[in-house]
């Protein structure tokens, strides 16, 4: 498998009074295409900031990040917004869909950034209604659906401009547990029936167990990876 993204020596920090408070501490890490990462952590190791800087949403205040190859901070502000708008897919744990807008548009958004024809990007948004059973309620608003379903139309927007990864930040938070295990499964789906890399970010063993691999953080420090064992 070749690699997706890898990080160099990357550190966070910011500046308080005259030193400097650090939220990531030289983390090096290679995630390989068709993974499904899990970050673990206890509240304020750091992981919302590590899965921000693999998302392009925060910049690391030192060291190298690659996306397959490219050194990230090298490109210019165009190719660093056309890498976000086409290769990366973001799931949140409040969902951040537009309140105003029908689950069919908040699906077509990333489409229309892309700069796609009007039958492209209708045949893809149909393609993930259907896929998500989600065609009788495409003309309904946001705070018309449950959150189980908020999250679906979440993740199929996620996939519409068919990312090369999906980051998700605690996308089961607010889900009760039958709706956390559709989306797990759903997860767990996409990453083996579609090849898609998913880096999630989950306070929940359960959902972690749904990865290939564990990453620890703890005061900003990524800890030593222990083996999987298989029974």
């Amino acid at each position: 498998m070749s690699t997706l993204l890898s990080l160099r020596n990357v550190s966070k920090f910011y500046p308080a009074g005259f030193g400097r408070v650090y939220v990531l501490r030289n983390i090096n890490l290679d995630i390989a295409e068709g993974e499904f990462i899990s970050i673990m952590g206890p509240s304020g190791s750091g992981k919302s900031t590590l899965l921000h800087i693999l998302g392009l949403l925060e910049e690391p205040s030192e060291g190298e990040y690659l996306f397959q190859d490219e050194p990230v901070q090298k490109l210019s502000e165009k190719k660093r917004t056309e890498l976000h708008r086409t290769r990366i897919g973001f799931v949140f744990q409040a969902y951040h869909l537009i309140d105003e807008l029908t689950v069919y548009e908040n699906i077509e958004t990333p489409l229309l950034y892309k700069g796609l024809s009007g039958s492209e990007r209708k045949s893809r948004v149909a393609e993930l209604l259907d896929r998500f059973n989600m065609v009788a309620k495409k003309d309904l608003f946001p705070t018309q659906l449950s959150g189980g379903q908020q999250q679906l139309v979440g993740i199929a927007r996620a996939l519409a401009a068919n990312p090369k990864v999906i980051f998700a930040d605690e996308p089961t938070g607010n889900l009760h547990s039958d709706q956390a295990r559709d989306i797990m499964e759903l997860f767990r789906e996409l990453n083996q029936k579609d090849g898609v890399t998913i880096v999630q970010v989950t306070h929940s063993e359960v959902n972690a167990g749904y990865g290939n691999r564990i990453l620890r953080l703890k005061d900003g420090w990524l800890e030593p990876e222990k083996a999987v064992l298989n029974p």
